[in-house]
């Protein structure tokens, strides 16, 4: 079977002319897409504000005829977020989830620290993943989501607040083979590395990008036109990325 993941990540929506037509941009490519998509994955930092009428616009952009999974990012606050995408209680505990498709298994793990930038799998969720993970045990392969990248990228940007404590996450990962990658979002770049062995996968920013140091441009950059991944996963589990810029970049005289 073969499972195909679009993934988005960093709408940074804040209710603004150019940060809804970008996401529309995305959003209206994936629902007009003949498909096949098993699910759409977004790593993180939907609101900008974490206000609920961001969420509430979220909520309408991800009106798709595929699973929409969503985790939070540093933007985003665990109770408003648990309020505004998944009809829960506002609690600002962890937000661990499972997904699963008929291929494949999600564990949407929650890398946020409140009132900071910086990311980290706390004790909490990284024995929740090491339970699910051996719960799950090997029938499935297991991406593990999560927003922050838990390795320097070399755009200093975003470096300074990535995923740290990895060590520990590693040690988890060691023990269970049938995790086949690791999916993020966060440095507002299309990347591709690797992680204990495994590939780890950044999705391209919709609200911007964050150049390379070398490229000369500004630290946050806005004119580049919005991004996703898709990843396609075979029955041999041979994983395959595809990066793909939508359209012409948005300008606010548009």
């Amino acid at each position: 079977m073969t499972t195909v993941i679009a993934h988005v990540s960093d709408l940074h929506l804040d209710l603004s002319e150019r940060a809804t037509e970008r996401a529309l941009t995305v959003m209206n490519y994936l629902r007009d897409m003949p498909g096949p998509v098993d699910a759409v994955l977004v790593s993180g930092d939907i609101a900008d504000h974490a206000a609920a009428d961001e969420y509430a616009q979220a909520r309408k952009l991800f009106d798709l005829p595929y699973p929409v999974l969503v985790l939070p990012g540093n933007h985003d606050r665990r109770g408003a977020f648990r309020a505004g995408l998944l009809d829960a209680a506002p609690v600002d505990e962890e937000l661990n989830q499972v997904a699963r498709t008929p291929g494949a298994v999600f564990l949407l793990c929650d890398s946020t620290v409140p009132d900071s930038d910086e990311g980290l799998l706390s004790d909490l969720t990284l024995g929740w993943l090491d339970e699910t993970l051996t719960a799950e045990g090997g029938e499935l392969p297991v991406f593990v989501c999560f927003h922050h990248p838990p390795v320097d990228l070399h755009t200093p940007y975003v470096d300074r607040v990535r995923q740290f404590g990895e060590e520990r996450l590693a040690a988890v990962l060691e023990r269970h083979p049938q995790v086949v990658a690791l999916l993020c979002g966060h440095a507002h770049v299309a990347a591709a590395t690797t992680f204990a062995g495994r590939p780890l996968l950044v999705a391209p920013g919709v609200a911007s990008t964050v150049p390379l140091p070398f490229e000369g441009r500004p630290a946050v950059d806005h004119e580049p036109a919005p991004a996703l991944a898709f990843h396609v996963l075979d029955d041999r589990r041979r994983l395959v990325t595809h990066y793909r810029t939508l359209g012409r970049p948005y300008h606010d005289d548009h």
